[in-house]
């Protein structure tokens, strides 16, 4: 198991940000990709975006192009997640995790190996 451990989630109005930070305590962090899901009640965990070992490549869902940007800093073995113009359908448990190669090759949960404990992020109208 990678320990993964986020924080940043919060409660915010439409429009604002927030962002979310993930920290790994595992010594062969800037080895993997890593990548973000969501998880709204009642309903499938679903990839948010990715980035690849370096942080030269990136991914990102349909629905946050545009808003949302991941980076990491492997000197301090984080990811991090930053969410702009929020939307209340963005409201759910994040999670980071950690894939299982170096760069993101699938955005299904099952292409990462590990989860961490999740943050809550909710938008109100």
């Amino acid at each position: 198991q990678v320990p993964l451990r986020e924080s940043g989630g919060g409660l915010v109005q439409a429009g604002g940000s927030l962002r979310l930070s993930c920290v790994s305590s595992l010594s062969t962090f800037s080895n993997f990709a890593m990548g973000w899901f969501r998880q709204a009640p009642g309903k499938e965990r679903e990839f948010v975006s990715g980035i690849s070992y370096s942080g030269g490549t990136t991914t990102y869902a349909e629905s946050v192009k545009g808003r949302f940007t991941i980076s990491r800093d492997n000197t301090k073995n984080a990811v991090y997640l930053q969410m702009d113009s929020l939307a209340p359908e963005d409201t759910a448990v994040y999670y980071c995790a950690r894939a299982q190669y170096h760069i993101v090759d699938g955005t299904s949960p099952r292409d990462f190996s590990s989860f961490g404990q999740g943050t809550q992020v909710t938008v109100s109208s």
